[in-house]
């Protein structure tokens, strides 16, 4: 199998930043058909947070687009929450920057610079992995693979992160339908036995929450 090169992998960059020329800053701008379920998403997003987690919780936003997760916590008050975002894309990162001067944004390819990668509690990886643009199902799946694992060897407690589901009507060829079972093969194997797949919330993806103890 070919690992995805840097020109596979940037392909998602691009084709949510031209999502982004078009509609502007808002979950229509990163790709999400409509604003209520982008919305969803974060809130399944945020439930990987178990709820005996200490008060002051680090969260990583991986993929962070625009700081659209950010958003929505402030909405929620949750002040419990320290954030971080992560994005391969300068635009983004420093559209981040000037909304939210005070927190803190990086540009940074963690698969060329692992070493740039912090230690968290939490990882969230929302949208990154739906859309494999133009690679191969095995370029996309290789990706998944190496950046979950990456985040995850950096969580004091857990990662989430969603993909397309095979249970459709139909797939789309720029979508990334990851079956169950490879997923669920390839966590056991590499991450953790203690995981989590949510498929509960209405949207034709699933959410998968791996923790380090049960």
């Amino acid at each position: 199998m070919r690992s995805a090169t840097q020109a596979d992998y940037h392909q998602i960059t691009e084709c949510t930043e031209s999502y982004f020329d078009r509609l502007g800053d808002s979950p229509l701008g990163m790709g999400w058909p409509n604003v209520a379920d982008a919305a969803k998403r974060f809130d399944v997003m945020l439930d990987v947070i178990r709820a005996e987690s200490p008060s002051h919780t680090q969260l990583l936003d991986f993929g962070c687009g625009a700081g659209h997760l950010y958003d929505h916590l402030l909405r929620l008050n949750r002040a419990d929450i320290e954030y971080h975002g992560i994005d391969l894309s300068s635009r983004f990162v420093e559209t981040c920057r000037e909304k939210y001067p005070g927190i803190d944004f990086q540009c940074v390819d963690i698969l060329e610079s692992p070493d740039c990668l912090p230690n968290f509690d939490y990882a969230v990886i929302n949208g990154v992995f739906t859309s494999k643009c133009q690679m191969n199902f095995e370029q996309m799946f290789d990706f998944v693979q190496r950046i979950t694992s990456l985040l995850f060897e950096r969580a004091n407690v857990g990662i989430a992160f969603n993909a397309m589901s095979k249970q459709v009507d139909w797939e789309r060829d720029d979508l990334f339908h990851l079956p169950l079972d490879a997923m669920a093969e390839f966590v056991c194997r590499e991450l953790s036995r203690h995981f989590v797949i949510r498929n509960d919330y209405g949207l034709y993806e699933y959410t998968t929450y791996v923790y380090r103890n049960a």
